[in-house]
Order: C-alpha cells, then sequence, then structure tokens
C-alpha cells in the first residue's frame, strides 16, 4: 500500500506504523512533518521524505509531483491511501493509472479564517473525493456533509475513528497546576478563541487562581489581546509548539478547551484524553461524537460565554470530578481509537477498495 501524505505527520506516522502488521507500507511524507516523529516511525514502513514547497513555486511542484508518481508507479502498489490531499498533487491523480484510490477526508469544507485552506479550491478536493473508490472520515457528521455535497453512494465512506496520539512519555516530570485551562492548536476564527477570552471575567470571577494558557500559531495575536480584560491571568505561547512543549503543556493543564464556532473532528481531543485530561467543548461539527457529555467532560453551544465559564469554573472547582472525568476520557480512547482497532478497519476499507477493482 502506497500512503500518501502532505500533512499530518504525526497522524501518518502511527497509522503507518500500525497498518505495517498487515501489509507492507511505501510511507510519502515531507521531510518537515516526518522529522518530529521519527522516533515513533515502525522499523518495517519504507518511508520516502520529500521535500514540500510552496505553492506559489510552480516548477518545484511538478518535480515534487512527478518524482512522487514516478516513486509510486515502480512500487506498483494494490491500493494508494491519500490524506486529503494536495493542490498539484491531485491535478496528478489521473498519471497513476487505475489503482484503487482511498482518499481520508478530514474537512470537507473552509472552517472560517483559516488562510491556509484558501489557497486550494474546494474543488480541487473533490474532484480527488469523486475520484477515490473509498473515503474515510473520522466522525458521522462529517461524513453527512460528505454525503449532502458530493451525492456519493453511503457505503462507500466509512467512518473510522482519528487514531491515537501524543506521547504519556514525554514531559513525565511535569506536575499538573490546579485551575490552569488550555487551548492547544492553530489559532484561526473557527478555534472561537474570542469566546473563551470574553469567559475570562466570568470564570476568575469564581475561580480568582484560574489562569488560561494559549498555544499555537494562526492569526495576528494582537486582535486576541485587544480583548483581554485581565491579560495578566493568560499564558501566550503564540508560536511553533514543539511535541516536547505540548507534552508539557498537556500534563500542566486541569482542562482543556476547545470552544470552536465550527469543526470536523478534533486532533486535540484525543491528546487531552491521552493525559488524563477532561474536555470541555462545543456542540459543532464531530465534537459531540468525541465528547461524551457528563463522563468525558462537558458541551455547551457555540459562542455562549456563559455556558462555556459554568462548565469550566464546574470543572476547576471539583478536583476530584476532573480526575474521573480524565480517568473516563483515557479510557474512552484507549478503547476506541486504539492504534490496532484504527488499522484493522482502515484494512477491511482497503479490501473492499481493491475487491470493487477486481470486480470491474
Amino acid at each position: 500500500m502506497a500512503f500518501v501524505s502532505f500533512d499530518f505527520g504525526e497522524y501518518c506516522i502511527r497509522l503507518a506504523s500500525s497498518l505495517a502488521e498487515y501489509t507492507q507500507i511505501l510511507l510519502f511524507l515531507p521531510k518537515r512533518e516526518a522529522g518530529p516523529y521519527m522516533q515513533l516511525l515502525g522499523s518495517s514502513v519504507d518511508l520516502q521524505m520529500f521535500d514540500k514547497p510552496r505553492l506559489r513555486q510552480p516548477l518545484k511542484q511538478v518535480q515534487m509531483v512527478a518524482q512522487l508518481v514516478r516513486q509510486i508507479r515502480d512500487f506498483g502498489p494494490d491500493v494508494i491511501h491519500l490524506q486529503a490531499g494536495h493542490l498539484w498533487f491531485n491535478w496528478a491523480l489521473s498519471m497513476l493509472g487505475n489503482y484503487p484510490l482511498v482518499i481520508t477526508v478530514h474537512d470537507v469544507s473552509r472552517h472560517v479564517g483559516d488562510v491556509e485552506s484558501r489557497k486550494t479550491p474546494g474543488w480541487v478536493f473533490d474532484r480527488a473525493y469523486y475520484r477515490a473508490r473509498e473515503r474515510i472520515v473520522h466522525s458521522p457528521q462529517v461524513k453527512n456533509l460528505l454525503l449532502q455535497r458530493l451525492g456519493i453512494p453511503s457505503q462507500t465512506v466509512h467512518v473510522i475513528p482519528h487514531i491515537l496520539i501524543g506521547d504519556e512519555a514525554s514531559s513525565g516530570h511535569v506536575q499538573e497546576e490546579e485551575h490552569l485551562i488550555l487551548f492547544f492548536g492553530r489559532l484561526w476564527e473557527y478555534k472561537g478563541l474570542e469566546y473563551l477570552i470574553r469567559a475570562e471575567p466570568l470564570i476568575t470571577a469564581r475561580v480568582p487562581q484560574a489562569r488560561i494558557a494559549i498555544a499555537g500559531q494562526g492569526q495576528d495575536f494582537d486582535h486576541y489581546r485587544r480583548m483581554m480584560v485581565h491579560p495578566e491571568r493568560f499564558i501566550v505561547y503564540n508560536e511553533y509548539v514543539s511535541n516536547e512543549k505540548r507534552a508539557e503543556l498537556f500534563r500542566r493543564a486541569s482542562v482543556v478547551v476547545l470552544p470552536y464556532i465550527e469543526a470536523s473532528q478534533s486532533g486535540v481531543i484525543p491528546i487531552a484524553y491521552r493525559f488524563g485530561k477532561p474536555v470541555v467543548a462545543t456542540t459543532v461539527g464531530g465534537l459531540p461524537d468525541m465528547v461524551d457529555h457528563g463522563r468525558t467532560g462537558y458541551l455547551v453551544p457555540p459562542r455562549d460565554t456563559k455556558a462555556l465559564a459554568e462548565a469550566l469554573v464546574l470543572l476547576l472547582q471539583d478536583e476530584e470530578l476532573r480526575r474521573q472525568f480524565g480517568k473516563n476520557g483515557r479510557r474512552k480512547i484507549n478503547l476506541e481509537c486504539a492504534p490496532e482497532l484504527v488499522a484493522r478497519k482502515t484494512q477491511a476499507v482497503y479490501h473492499q477498495a481493491m475487491a470493487e477493482h477486481i470486480d470491474q
């Protein structure tokens, strides 16, 4: 199987390493995506790293795509598994002949304020989604959106959980800080950070010790800083966050918050559960499928600062409840998103794609 991705380094390496228990894997990843996670790579995975040029470098893009196509053809896979796709590579799919194609659809449409996604027109991804024999999504909500958008047969879209990510062994010496709320991830408008910032006075009025850590790259942070009533109650890491720093932040946090105003699914929630942290998230996209309300965290309406503050305060004021929710989350992720389980389900999709190919 040829596994091709231009993003999602940790996700791809963990999934490919688990799939290698069942089949021969040739994994294609950009160097900067693979580099931080090489220690996670299974010994039986054949990793081919490549340079990923900027989209505005057409000659380098053509050279990259030509190299990938040549290597895939030389390998002669039974199946090609593509993660979401890429502006230039998607145009070259026809050059790969009639190999059965499986695509994992991470986002059906652009998120509000996500500047990166604007660089590739939606129809470029749709073209690849139509070409695929089978599609994988990570939540029922994303499946429904994909079916509505493309009008494809329901049986060709498979809901498989997001594989478990995060490394509990990292930063093992770091202790949890009581009353620390963590917002982690890209700082785009759809993540709803402004509603967390507006909720801060409601939170600290009842839990004066509360602090909010914000970690990630994205928009100019001055826009958010101007919203802060009490800037001293925020700890800001507006930068690229390394794996080691990520582990430290999740260990330090008491609660992880996702105040999104829209979403497909989230890689943040599996990490929170991996570290045994309760989650407060909004009822958008696939997040309700990932958070068991009243067991692993709380779900609140989007843009509702009062409800968001109330849920966070409930957890900040009750250490025993936080511990129990954290245990429930860890149990949930280990059962539902275990690498071997995700790999078996993914392998079943490959077999279905191959069976259809033989029948034609």
